[in-house]
């Protein structure tokens, strides 16, 4: 029996995820598409999808033979349409574009979703929730936290350590070895050269800390 799946989130991101998932081949095989839920529900009003946003993310109970795929970005506003979900038993899918290269010893965690492009060496940890967007290098024995957002051309080279609900800004470098604590923030661009501390929010190349 097909899984009746939703994306939480009908935003940009939400709208991308869409295109990913239909290239994806569980798409109408294990998965037949409901809609979008989002709990502003004119998000879709001036856009042609074969099903809009069905109703709001907030109130919504999970039901058996239900999935769904986060289609937000933010951490903040991820974490905060999503908890409720999953605690009130919702499954959320864990989505890899099969133009992604994965390689070896690498481990997804629930919810976490890797766009077109992307490349995961090897011995890699991708928490839950997690989001690689397009285009992103991830090296050997890297491992990202629950929650974090990779922007597009993110690059974490080897031994990279990422907290919890991390932000990457597109195109961010870490350097070998450095490690981001929690909830940190990494602007687009950034070169980042010694560890960032949880909460901490940098910019530049080199990366500095701003306030």
């Amino acid at each position: 029996m097909k899984q009746e799946l939703y994306i939480v989130g009908a935003g940009g991101f939400g709208r991308e995820l869409y295109c990913w998932l239909k290239d994806c081949p569980e798409w109408n095989r294990d998965w037949v598409f409901r809609g979008f839920l989002d709990d502003q529900l004119s998000a879709l009003d001036d856009f042609d999808y074969e099903a809009g946003v069905v109703g709001p993310i907030q109130g919504h109970i999970p039901q058996p033979g239900q999935v769904f795929a986060c289609g937000i970005g933010n951490v903040v506003a991820k974490q905060k349409a999503c908890d409720a979900l999953l605690a009130d038993g919702a499954k959320f899918i864990s989505v890899v574009h099969p133009t992604a290269v994965v390689g070896a010893h690498v481990t997804l965690g629930a919810g976490a979703v890797v766009c077109p492009g992307a490349v995961l060496t090897s011995d890699i940890t991708i928490g839950d929730m997690a989001l690689v967007n397009l285009n992103t290098t991830i090296g050997h024995d890297v491992r990202v936290g629950k929650w974090t957002t990779l922007s597009p051309l993110s690059n974490l080279t080897g031994g990279v350590q990422l907290g919890d609900a991390v932000f990457l800004g597109a195109s961010a470098l870490i350097l070998p070895g450095l490690s981001v604590g929690d909830a940190a923030l990494v602007g687009a661009g950034a070169v980042v050269m010694r560890d960032v501390k949880p909460g901490q929010r940098v910019f530049g190349n080199p990366a500095r800390a701003f306030s």
